[in-house]
């Protein structure tokens, strides 16, 4: 430049450099091909713990990656993992992908309120349990826990325990219509007949407090360890439980006990979602009038459901589906 001199310099001779935000960031991530695929099993403070492969002793903690956002990560997703997967302590992975959920369990606090908490994600059953004496059952509860199976894609499970206590038999007779398995268990005795029912599947227990749900993990899963509590001079048990965790069963198989709760909100299921879960309903349903609610009686006296019922639908099963309506729309204590 000094042999040219200044008058002989052209726009070539300028050399700029480039500002730390003047190149536009990419849109493409990386598409992660090598993640290692795992299930979560509990979730705590901002960390996932994952069994990779669903292989209860490869355990790993991870974290959600960044570009992930809030994407909830709860238990029983099925997610795909990178970076340090050894399981060593003090490593960490990192959530990379959350593959799309074959089914949920959801429910909200009441009926009025529009937040939807995800308790669990793919499993396959949902054990409703319920005492028959101490504390007393509550029918509405057990509707809406069918509800919320029915709308979420899970298979209902009827699990009545302290059968030492009252006869079963009741209850039994109530709910045979809906055509799903119903277990009885008693204290001090191994839960075979449930048992047999939650091998090679995932299974998601709910119930009040106090029904005795952690003790039933106890006995089906022997390192559980999970706390358990007396009921209360009131009849209300104690949460012992207050987190969701997937427990492997030494048949094969998982367990996911949840905390216990004392309501189950369904704002977010429609009268829809409870008549597909019954056959031949959803198609009868169809020829009903407009705005049609399906309770039948004053409620709605032309629904279409009479009709089919009486032609051989199955009164019995029109029965238990309206009881169930009636509970999603808050006609019935639950």
């Amino acid at each position: 430049m000094r042999k040219r001199g200044w008058s002989h310099l052209d726009e070539s001779d300028v050399r700029v450099r480039p500002g730390r935000g003047s190149r536009p960031r990419s849109k493409q991530r990386p598409k992660h091909a090598d993640a290692e695929a795992a299930m979560v099993v509990a979730v705590d403070r901002g960390r996932w713990t994952c069994a990779l492969d669903g292989d209860p002793g490869r355990v790993v903690t991870a974290m959600r990656a960044r570009e992930l956002g809030r994407t909830p990560v709860v238990v029983g997703d099925l997610v795909g993992l990178v970076g340090d997967t050894s399981g060593k302590p003090d490593t960490l992975a990192r959530i990379v992908r959350v593959a799309e959920r074959a089914s949920v369990l959801r429910r909200t606090a009441d009926d009025t309120d529009p937040y939807e908490r995800v308790v669990v994600a793919n499993a396959e059953q949902l054990v409703i349990v319920t005492a028959l004496a101490d504390p007393p059952p509550r029918p509405g509860f057990i509707d809406r826990c069918l509800v919320a199976a029915y709308a979420g894609g899970l298979a209902p499970v009827l699990c009545l325990t302290k059968a030492d206590l009252a006869d079963p038999g009741e209850w039994i007779s109530t709910y045979s219509s809906l055509d799903m398995p119903i277990a009885t268990t008693r204290l001090g005795e191994d839960p075979a007949e449930l048992r047999e029912l939650l091998v090679d599947r995932v299974s998601a227990l709910v119930g009040h407090s106090g029904v005795g749900k952690s003790t039933l993990v106890n006995q089906l899963v022997p390192t559980a360890d999970r706390a358990t509590g007396e009921v209360s001079g009131v009849g209300k048990g104690r949460h012992t439980s207050t987190s969701a965790v997937a427990l492997p069963l030494p048949e094969r198989g998982w367990v996911v006990d949840t905390p216990g709760i004392r309501s189950f909100g369904l704002a977010h299921v429609t009268a829809d979602d409870v008549i597909a879960a019954f056959e031949g309903f959803s198609e009868a349903a169809e020829e009903c009038p407009p705005n049609c609610g399906h309770l039948g009686g004053s409620d709605d006296p032309d629904c279409h459901l009479d009709t089919f019922a009486a032609d051989g639908g199955g009164v019995d099963q029109l029965a238990s589906l309206r009881r169930l309506l009636r509970s999603r729309a808050g006609r019935d204590d639950a």
